[in-house]
């Protein structure tokens, strides 16, 4: 067989496009039903935490108010696209109370027809809409989900490829010609992606009666038809009512077909047409003057099952095979694609369907070979296009051979597996466990945003938070975490999650200065520490012999995270002070000294008129178990997943640096000492989570009349967001004049320790700075 336009591929590499082939726009859709925890249908609304139905870009609700949609932009490259569809699925496991993502094509267990609930959209049009096909199809078969693979080729690469054809055509009409070929060469040989990609071989017995009734079972509960990969893209599946015939050689004749079709009424709108390819136009929407006007932009590929077997329902490894399929449709050579050719297509279709791999290929010629002998043909000639175009990317050809081995050996293809492992248990069990499974790891994610890991953590959080929420965002720089959000008309530019248009130039500046901060919370008669600025390290140890034996805090005068910050609360020595002053004046050209302010510390979060969050931060330490030094010890606390660095994880490691081991010393200790079992280490006197400390949170606990003084101290320094750090000698009682201090105002504060606490529940910092931002 020779498929490959080989003179088109040696066009590309004599005018250097390979490489611009590769470039591309890739996006996923995944449909999901939500169960309850004994996998039966979920019958309650959409979750109202993720706002509408409709203007929600990235969670909406499909047919059923049980079936959600999980929708990613268009990104450059696999990688992004397929974390991002990662994340929305952790955003929406994580909210879903008593309930799950069903990880199948198939529907769950369900109950009468009547009783599934049809979505809501609060819009008659659209309601209709759902209401007639809801009639026209039934409600257990809309039910079916899947995967939509969106691809656009690079406009550039198009472009450039447009100039070397020359061809006497413009722009828009060579684009749509090249979606056209794909299109219709990815119907022709549908056939094989779905045999490689179909996974959803085995449905419940509460599923169409008909359907039931042509399959075995082993449990009177699991079904099957014998060869049968993918329910959803059989005649029990997701299909119109009967074949349509609908041209693709052109935008012009497919319009002109639809258009016909909707006319004679045989279909309720073009949104009806369930082709397995769709050509969409850059709004994504199906309006067909749209396509006649601005073209196509993208294709959709709309017959991937969701893999059970993976958490997402895709793999990075399937959607990179894909897009190889993809790239050989464009290189395979054209063959005209009529109402006959169509009809071929759909018997192959179900060929594949019914008689797996090993059924005949049906064609013009009526040649007698088999499926399997066409598609290791096809994945030959793919492993061939890839050696000729880009033979120093080998994960390509690791890819087609994953999937050649899948042709040879049938129960390595993912429809095989399922079936085997469902065959062991239920079809209801195997599904409710991957389901707890995937919750569970996604619980586990829930601090990160796959594929902005990068990003300070707070920053994650709220970008997570906006995404549920439909807000927008484009990183403006990574690097300093600036970001714009953005909702219809409305923009906001944020910096470190915190740092937004609330607070003015004037009050961070405020609050970075420990000096004025200090000034300004005296003139509002709140409790600060005194003591003392310095400018030089000359000038700051003369002032050993006036402090002696004093408790006192060294620390720089602008400062964040605790960084520069020393402790001496008991007998210190002017070297000592020394190198305080000294790893203070690293970090500032002033230094301040301050008293020790008795108590414990709190950082109450402050954002507009409330107080958020309460923490008492632990300073880092670790406890003894009678055989490791604190050395070896802290090396061990640091392995848990939940500390790093950076503010990219909840907690941060413990540092093994200068101010601890000056700590250990001022306590009679060092690195090598072996602490007695139970014995608990301390390892700095201040707490702050940025240098290894532990989160406890009090929020519930500490009575308002300090949340009280927190919020006035934020509005002394004219911010709406803040973190407020407030000594504290007995909680228990109400603040006086003088059981209180504020040691701190913060104009950067971390969220990501109110979100995820070592000790506390989530506290939700993230949502309420979009309250704040957007209403």
């Amino acid at each position: 067989m020779n498929l490959l336009n080989r003179e088109l591929i040696q066009l590309l590499i004599d005018k250097a496009l390979h490489n611009d082939l590769l470039r591309g726009h890739f996006g996923l859709e995944k449909e999901n039903v939500r169960v309850d925890l004994d996998g039966k249908l979920a019958l309650t609304p959409h979750p109202k935490a993720f706002g509408s139905k409709t203007e929600n870009p990235y969670i909406q609700t499909d047919f059923s108010e049980s079936q959600l949609e999980m929708i990613t932009p268009a990104f450059d490259s696999i990688d992004e696209t397929y974390h991002f569809m990662e994340a929305l699925h952790d955003i929406v496991s994580l909210e879903l109370e008593g309930e799950y993502l069903w990880p199948s094509s198939n529907p769950p267990m369900l109950p009468e027809e009547q009783e599934i609930p049809i979505a809501k959209m609060n819009d008659p049009i659209a309601d209709d809409y759902r209401s007639e096909l809801a009639d026209k199809y039934g409600r257990k078969r809309q039910l079916l989900s899947g995967i939509h693979y969106n691809f656009s080729f690079d406009e550039g690469f198009l472009r450039k490829l447009s100039e070397t054809e020359a061809r006497n055509t413009d722009f828009k009409e060579f684009k749509d010609a090249i979606y056209f070929k794909v299109a219709r060469n990815l119907l022709r040989y549908r056939w094989l992606l779905i045999y490689l990609t179909g996974a959803s071989p085995v449905f419940d017995k509460t599923y169409i009666d008909r359907c039931v009734a042509l399959g075995n079972s082993h449990d009177n509960k699991s079904y099957y038809v014998s060869n049968m990969n993918s329910l959803r893209n059989s005649a029990c599946g997701y299909r119109n009512e009967k074949s349509y015939y609908v041209s693709f050689n052109s935008t012009k004749d497919y319009v002109h077909d639809l258009n016909k079709l909707i006319q004679k009424n045989e279909l309720l709108s073009v949104k009806e047409f369930y082709s397995p390819i769709r050509m969409k136009t850059a709004k994504g929407i199906n309006v067909l003057q749209e396509l006649v006007e601005d073209g196509v932009a993208y294709l959709e590929l709309r017959f991937i099952d969701i893999n059970p077997l993976q958490r997402i329902g895709i793999s990075k490894e399937t959607m990179h095979f894909i897009h190889l399929f993809i790239l050989f449709m464009l290189l395979k050579k054209d063959e005209p694609f009529n109402e006959e050719d169509q009809r071929i297509a759909e018997l192959n279709h179900d060929q594949l369907i019914m008689e797996g791999i090993g059924g005949r290929l049906n064609d013009h010629e009526d040649r007698q070979f088999t499926m399997e002998v066409m598609a290791l043909a096809c994945i030959d000639e793919m492993q061939e296009m890839v050696q000729l175009l880009f033979p120093k990317v080998e994960d390509y050809l690791h890819i087609l051979n994953g999937e050649k081995q899948k042709i040879l050996h049938s129960d390595l293809n993912p429809a095989s597996m399922v079936k085997s492992d469902i065959q062991k248990t239920s079809y209801l069990t195997y599904h409710l466990e991957k389901a707890k499974k995937y919750a569970g790891e996604s619980i586990q994610n829930g601090y990160r945003f796959a594929g902005y890991e990068d990003l300070e953590l707070s920053t994650q959080l709220l970008l997570k938070a906006a995404v549920k929420r439909g807000i927008k965002f484009k990183l403006v720089d990574r690097d300093e975490n600036f970001v714009l959000l953005s909702h219809g008309e409305h923009e906001e530019y944020v910096k470190q999650a915190t740092k937004t248009s609330l607070d003015s130039y004037s009050t961070v500046l405020i609050m970075e200065n420990k000096v004025v901060t200090k000034e300004v919370l005296k003139r509002h008669g709140i409790r600060v520490p005194s003591g003392e600025a310095y400018r030089s390290l000359d000038e700051a140890i003369s002032a050993y012999e006036t402090y002696s034996g004093i408790p006192i805090v060294i620390k720089p005068k602008s400062t964040n995270f605790g960084l520069g910050i020393t402790i001496f609360n008991r007998e210190y020595s002017r070297e000592d002070m020394k190198k305080a002053f000294e790893i203070a004046f690293t970090h500032d050209r002033t230094v301040l000294l301050e008293e020790f302010m008795t108590g414990k510390e709190y950082r109450f979060l402050v954002m507009g008129d409330e107080v958020v969050g309460v923490l008492h931060r632990v300073p880092a330490n670790v406890v003894g178990d009678g055989v490791h030094t604190i050395e070896q010890l802290v090396k061990e606390k640091n392995k848990d997943p939940l500390r790093g660095r950076g503010y990219k994880t909840p907690l941060e490691k413990i540092q093994l640096g200068e101010a601890e081991e000056m700590f250990l010393k001022n306590h009679s200790m060092g690195w090598n000492d072996i602490p007695q079992s139970g014995e608990v280490i301390y390892l700095r006197e201040n707490s702050n989570i940025s240098t290894g400390g532990d989160s406890i949170d009090f929020t519930d606990d500490i009575p308002n009349s300090y949340k009280d003084l927190a919020i006035q101290s934020a509005k002394a320094a004219g911010a709406t967001i803040c973190g407020v750090d407030m000594m504290i000698d007995h909680i228990e009682e109400e603040a006086t004049d003088t059981n209180y201090s504020i040691i701190e105002i913060n104009f950067n504060p971390a969220i990501h320790i109110h979100g995820y606490p070592y000790i506390g529940k989530n506290r939700k910092a993230d949502e309420k700075i979009l309250d704040l931002l957007f209403g």
